[in-house]
């Protein structure tokens, strides 16, 4: 059974830079592909991007180019590095865990991140 822990939410102001850590226990992770998402307030969660086990990578639109994920598989941890952050990125940030053929098995408790303008 993998548990995941996100860490590194907080406030900060638009512009800043935030890196949220995703970090696995009770498995290894390193053939898993790992997602994140995140939930505006009012909305439905969202994906947000995606990282495979040999390092690929894939964004949503409206963070590609200023969200980075990346993985250390030795430390069982997956990033969230996100730069130039914008009000709308204010949200409760999940990562996921799941097989490359099925839907996501694990999730995590969820950070809040919220950007002030």
């Amino acid at each position: 059974q993998v548990t995941l822990a996100e860490s590194g939410g907080g406030l900060v102001q638009a512009g800043d830079s935030l890196r949220l850590d995703c970090l696995a226990s009770g498995g290894d992770i390193s053939a898993y592909r790992m997602g994140w998402f995140r939930q505006p307030p009012g909305a439905e969660r969202e994906f947000v991007g995606v990282i495979t086990w040999n390092g690929d990578t894939t964004y949503a639109a409206s963070v590609e180019g200023r969200f980075t994920i990346t993985r250390s598989n030795r430390k069982n941890t997956v990033y969230l590095q996100m730069d130039s952050l914008k009000p709308e990125d204010t949200a409760v940030y999940y990562c996921a865990a799941g097989v490359p053929t099925s839907s996501y098995e694990y999730w995590g408790q969820g950070t809040q991140v919220t950007v002030s303008s």
